[in-house]
């Protein structure tokens, strides 16, 4: 199994390192201290070395912070993780504070009475980030103090850096090679007058050099730091044990350093730096100030490049996409049978049982390279934790008249997959089912969508919910995230969110996945994972307007048991047959022949 059960939090950790923490602070003089989820390469998962704050708090989820003062230690954490950091927090130690309701700022204005020392790690928070917390703290009597972070004292058992080999992506399956996108950076570098950027981001390194690596559990990379030159050239920093055997593949112009040697090649870099204030951390800003380099704020430039997929990647994606959807397929034909069984007064079925099952079944198409990201099985209430992460010790037997929904994904060479299916154990309630629909309902109007170019995601996002906002009802998560190409799950900057104003382009890959939890119920989410394209003309269109579309990627079957057909509208309707009926068409010679049979009667027409 890639995935383990074992619980890494631990509350009852959370009261003694808090009181230790403290004292350090005390001894350091400061008065609080900030402590992210991040590391010096802000990603959104870290390993297991940089998992700070899971270590001080217990809590483990892919986003938040804790600020710590003497009085008080408020754990920041966005409507996801909310039910998340109640349990794996030690309320008497830690306080949750609504974030971003809640800024940094404001809490601290509030709880701070006189002058104050706050410190922060600047290798563990970007450039950006800091700007915007001294302007709000601007006219106070609070200091932000660069510091390394106590927990690194502290934490005597923390595990070593993560060292595991690098490997070369194939340019069949990149679409360029990394000489060609080497070449197409710098030139846009030297159109910009730049004379080099900063490149801290592990995945826009890794696609840029054609790489993978396996430094974070669930995302391909290799840890590192790069500079790239003007000329094409880049300086690697990366421990050169994890690229034995790749000289070759990275060619004369990529000369390899060790990490360390990363900050005194900042010290002597002069000219016209790019660097991305929303990703590089402040030690490197810092750095760059004290070398007298000119600094021009500007776009980490692997960023859109690796979002825009080219036809090859999306080629190699749609194959991804069909193998798992066959994997998933097995297991959903697995799990109505043994759900059937269940209401029917069968064996016993769990969470840990529906994740292994579906785990096998990924495993053996015989091309999986690990899961996208653990996979969330939440039974019953468990579904409403919207990031739920099953252990032994939360382990929940399935129920009729219960829900469960599985979000899950798969790495393979050829693609990243997310899929997410909410299916019922037995009969379901009808309020359940009503709200299914809803559900159902904005992923298809995100489908359906028809745009014009220089659109951004927060201008589709009202799609997805308008059926549960005419409900009273919505989702305290964003409707879509970007998805790379064996990389991360998470992929910036594209999203379908109310937060985004990234354009979307042709070529990115994008999840649409409304979802409604209800606390204490159950959870509902529906997910699949579509592609930006041109639309095709429409007559009577406006010739000179461009228009885009999404191209559906993933096809697995929605429960049908689930489906109020009367709440559909006649365009929804043909939207759920015709996807039923293409997903027949795609899987049903990739299947077993249990799994077909189940597969054509399931997408049969509403």
């Amino acid at each position: 199994m890639f995935q383990s059960f074992t619980s890494a939090a631990r509350p009852e950790q959370g009261p003694p390192r808090l009181a230790a923490f403290r004292a350090a602070l005390a001894e350091e003089g400061l008065d609080g201290f900030i402590v992210p989820r991040a590391d010096a390469h802000q990603g959104e998962y870290v390993a297991a070395h940089d998992d700070r704050l899971a270590w001080l708090t217990g809590f483990t989820g892919s986003a938040g912070f804790v600020i710590v003062l003497p009085g008080i230690a408020g754990i920041f954490v966005d409507g996801r993780y909310r039910l998340q950091a109640r349990v794996q927090c030690d309320p008497a130690a830690y306080t949750p504070v609504h974030w971003p309701e809640t800024l940094p700022a404001d809490w601290l204005k509030e709880q701070l009475a006189g002058a104050a020392q706050i410190g922060f790690d600047p290798w563990l928070h970007t450039v950006q980030e800091i700007e915007t917390l001294r302007a709000a703290l601007s006219g106070t009597s609070v200091t932000l103090v660069e510091t390394p972070s106590p927990v690194d004292r502290l934490w005597q058992d923390q595990p070593p850096p993560p060292m595991e080999p690098a490997t070369a992506y194939p340019d069949d399956l990149a679409g360029q090679s990394a000489a060609g996108k080497r070449a197409a950076l710098a030139a846009a570098l030297r159109e910009a007058g730049e004379d080099s950027a900063v490149l801290t981001q592990p995945d826009g390194i890794n696609w840029l050099l054609n790489i993978r690596g396996g430094d974070i559990p669930r995302v391909p990379v290799a840890h590192g730091f790069a500079l790239l030159q003007s000329d094409g050239s880049v300086e690697l920093f990366m421990e050169p044990a994890k690229l034995a055997g790749l000289g070759n593949h990275l060619g004369p112009e990529v000369r390899i350093h060790p990490p360390a040697e990363f900050g005194p090649a900042l010290a002597r870099l002069a000219g016209r730096v790019r660097i991305d204030k929303t990703s590089v951390p402040v030690a490197v800003h810092a750095a760059l100030v004290a070398a007298g380099a000119e600094i021009v704020p500007g776009r980490e430039p692997c960023l859109l490049p690796k979002a825009c997929k080219s036809e090859t990647e999306l080629a190699a994606a749609r194959r991804a996409h069909a193998r798992d959807a066959a994997a998933v397929v097995e297991f959903l034909a697995w799990l109505e049978k043994r759900t059937d069984e269940l209401a029917r007064g069968g064996p016993g079925l769990t969470e840990i049982d529906v994740v292994t099952r579906l785990e096998d079944c990924r495993r053996a198409t015989g091309e999986l390279r690990d899961i996208a990201f653990d996979t969330i099985c939440g039974a019953g209430p468990n579904g409403a934790i919207m990031h739920y992460r099953v252990t032994e010790d939360s382990n929940r037997a399935l129920a009729p008249g219960e829900l469960v929904l599985v979000d899950s994904g798969g790495q393979y060479l050829d693609g990243t997959t997310d899929i997410t299916r909410t299916m019922a154990v037995g009969q379901a309630t009808e309020e359940a089912r009503i709200c299914y629909t809803r559900v159902l309902r904005g992923l298809i109007a995100i489908s359906l969508a028809r745009f014009p170019d220089g659109i951004a995601g927060r201008d589709l996002d009202a799609l997805a919910r308008m059926p549960l906002w005419q409900a009273g009802q919505d989702f305290n998560h964003g409707t879509g995230h970007g998805v790379g190409q064996y990389l991360s799950v998470h992929e910036g900057p594209q999203r379908i969110s109310r937060a985004s104003q990234e354009v979307l382009k042709p070529g990115m890959i994008l999840s649409n996945e409304p979802g409604y939890y209800r606390d204490g119920a159950f959870g509902i989410r529906l997910e699949n994972l579509i592609a930006v394209t041109p639309a095709p003309a429409l007559d009577g269109g406006d010739a000179d307007r461009a228009m885009l579309c999404f191209e559906t990627l993933t096809y697995v079957p929605f429960d049908r048991r689930m489906i109020v057909a009367e709440m559909l509208t006649e365009s929804e309707r043909r939207w759920i047959n015709a996807y039923h009926a293409s997903t027949c068409d795609r899987l049903a010679s990739l299947v077993s022949r249990e799994a077909s049979a189940w597969l054509e009667r399931v997408t049969e027409p509403l």
